[in-house]
């Protein structure tokens, strides 16, 4: 029997009506087989960890994800899988920071959550928990079909790093455009295998350590010197620069001199595309090959959401300016295209 911890900590997923209020209320997930009876179907041996008290996922940061990669270590040896259900405005943080966080994870960290809540009628919570379980117990050979960190929506498992959450009310929430989803969940369950990260040799490691003292400018037509000032003086050790288009930049030189100094101060500074497909090519264009040429980091196809957690991760490590240049532009864990 498949072993499976699901970790609650919070999010719509978990709430019903009060029956005298109609107040939307968290119920408590010990009790889960009462609630979703489906479950007794799967046959799996559930346990359950939850948050006390519960977090909205506005409120999740470094120290909950530290929590979250801790009870996943502590209890790693006792089960087949992991499933965590996560209010899914921040869940594409927390999925990508833990894919960094767990070092060699050979067993599935699967994160999904709802748009309604489980008691709604028409809600989508059970589908995607029940199908979320069912990911985080396949297994072929012995092994796990996913030995990944993931998120679960709307019958689509994609990775987690690669993954945004593109709309806030539709069911089909969340989106991989830089990456083909990992799983589909029709009337079968199709895994996608040349697509899933293949099994580590080594055990696990997990990572604590997590740096956030990061500055995110986001370019627009017409910015000028004080807002870009404000976030290039400013006392952080790295900054990520959302560009047009392939990385570029406008060639204004007092913008120009605000990154050089930024770069003399020993800051980090990495080139994303505020476009959600496509890639970073630095000096495809006049407009970027001086940022090139300057030593910018290229942060090529990277959603936001895993360029801010991998510098945090990288950050956290202590890694010299050489070092942040060569771990940023490689795949550490599948999060950007080679």
């Amino acid at each position: 029997m498949n072993r499976i911890l699901i970790i609650y900590t919070g999010g719509t997923i978990g709430m019903v009506n009060h029956p005298q209020t109609g107040a939307l209320i968290p119920f408590d997930f010990e009790q889960i087989k009462q609630n979703v009876p489906e479950l007794a179907r799967l046959n799996y041996d559930l346990a359950v960890h939850s948050f006390d008290p519960i977090l909205d996922s506005s409120n999740m940061n470094p120290d909950v994800w530290a929590e979250l990669a801790g009870i996943i270590q502590a209890n790693y040896a006792d089960f087949d899988g992991f499933v965590i259900l996560h209010g899914s405005d921040t869940m594409a943080y927390t999925a990508s920071a833990l894919s960094f966080m767990l070092e060699n994870l050979s067993k599935p960290v699967v994160l999904t959550g709802s748009q309604l809540p489980i008691g709604e009628i028409r809600t989508d919570a059970k589908e995607n928990l029940i199908t979320a379980l069912e990911i985080a117990a396949t297994k072929k050979a012995g092994k796990a079909m996913v030995p990944e960190v993931c998120i679960y929506f709307d019958y689509q498992l994609f990775r987690g790093n690669r993954s945004i959450k593109y709309n806030s009310e539709k069911f089909e929430a969340f989106r991989s455009p830089n990456y083909p989803k990992l799983a589909e969940a029709g009337v079968h369950l199709s895994f996608f295998k040349n697509y899933i990260q293949a099994q580590p040799k080594a055990a696990l490691e997990v990572h604590y350590t997590m740096n956030t003292n990061i500055g995110v400018l986001k370019l627009y037509p017409g910015i000028n010197k004080n807002a870009v000032e404000a976030i290039t003086k400013s006392a952080v050790d790295a900054i990520v620069l959302e560009t047009f288009g392939s990385g570029n930049t406008t060639t204004a030189s007092w913008f120009i001199d605000c990154l050089q100094a930024a770069l003399d101060a020993g800051k980090i500074i990495v080139d994303i595309s505020q476009c959600q497909g496509g890639s970073v090519e630095l000096g495809k264009y006049d407009t970027s090959k001086k940022l090139q040429q300057m030593g910018i980091i290229s942060g090529f196809d990277m959603t936001f959401e895993a360029t801010i957690t991998k510098l945090m991760f990288l950050l956290g490590k202590g890694l010299d300016r050489r070092g942040m240049s060569i771990a940023m532009e490689e795949s550490l864990r599948g999060e950007l295209s080679v």
